[in-house]
């Protein structure tokens, strides 16, 4: 990047293109005199290459001259620079893997399968922010840390199935497990996504008491219940008659669900379909926005320092030549 300081002094310019008209008018109208008794011998002398070359002292001043007006201007030369500062958010995804997620409402899949690929498109939307994996059914565990590998974090997900827990629904536990995750962490917003299709059954720590916990650490939970309503088909492996489909009654306590994500600030979301579950992790990613400052600045080098060596070279080499090899006649 190129600028000048103070750009005003330029204007002073336009005097160099009135000098040169002065010096060349003036120079078409003056001629030298001497007084010698015969002018022949003077008369047959041909103009010389110095005689031509003494216009080069005017050269020299004109551009000394133009050298110290672009200076006064202050010419700089400069490198910009941005400083990008990015606030993340830490994020644990709360994912019930209890068997009742089998049922095959969301097609194609079923939701366990549904869930697991739009969690995953939720990941890989994410920037500069820390995200875990939780899982939950009777109990809970971090099947993956808060982390910034997102390749990692999507290996762990691809391995989640039912039946990796005992069967059971321990919401409770589920938010406890986030809230130890998370209750040391210096982000500036700490998030949970909880998607469950039951209703507390298993657990030491009731979900009402665990959401407490997690507003008193300033954690903010989404909830979802994912399940259409009315009744879902489920599968059952018959040993006699092989796999056949049972209708299931969905039932979803979203009124514990609602008053989790009340309690800490969040909101509670209801899928009944792999659509509306895309969508609602659309909402909560708009909801949940990495804030990026940029900041922009640019540093500047002088460069008038040059042109003034530049004019007080050319002055001295005018005054020399001025004194030497085209010095006048008295």
């Amino acid at each position: 990047m190129f600028r000048f300081a103070n750009p005003e002094f330029l204007f002073l310019l336009i005097v160099v293109p009135i000098l040169v008209y002065w010096y060349i008018k003036r120079h078409r109208h003056s001629s030298a005199t001497i007084r010698y008794s015969n002018l022949n011998i003077i008369k047959n002398i041909k103009s010389t290459r110095s005689k031509v070359a003494r216009h080069s002292l005017f050269v020299f001043r004109i551009l000394a001259l133009m050298a110290l007006i672009i200076a006064f201007a202050r010419p700089q030369s400069g490198q910009t620079e941005q400083k990008v500062t990015t606030e993340g958010i830490d994020i644990l995804l709360a994912m019930d893997v209890s068997t009742s997620m089998l049922a095959e409402d969301f097609k194609p899949k079923n939701r366990l399968e549904a869930a697991k690929v739009v969690a995953a498109d939720f990941i890989k939307g994410r920037q500069n922010d820390r995200i875990g994996l939780v899982v939950f059914a009777g109990q809970s565990f971090t099947q993956c840390p808060l982390t910034l590998d997102y390749g990692v974090l999507l290996r762990f997900m691809e391995e989640i199935e039912s039946g990796m827990i005992e069967d059971g629904t321990a919401i409770g536990m589920a938010i406890a497990t986030c809230v130890n995750r998370l209750r040391d962490s210096t982000a500036e917003s700490k998030v949970v996504i909880l998607l469950t299709d039951g209703q507390n059954n298993r657990g030491e720590l009731d979900p009402a008491t665990a959401a407490k916990v997690a507003e008193a650490f300033n954690i903010r939970i989404y909830t979802i219940g994912a399940g259409k309503k009315g009744d879902a088909l489920y599968p059952v492996d018959d040993p006699i008659f092989g796999r056949r489909y049972v209708p299931m009654k969905v039932e979803i306590d979203e009124e514990l669900l609602q008053r989790v994500a009340q309690v800490t600030g969040g909101r509670y979301f209801r899928a009944t379909d792999r659509n509306s579950l895309e969508r609602i992790y659309d909402e909560i990613g708009e909801l949940e926005k990495t804030k990026i400052e940029v900041t922009e600045y640019t540093r500047y080098k002088e460069l008038f320092v040059n042109l003034l060596y530049a004019a007080f070279g050319l002055v001295l080499l005018e005054i020399l030549l001025a004194n030497t090899l085209f010095r006048k006649i008295p």
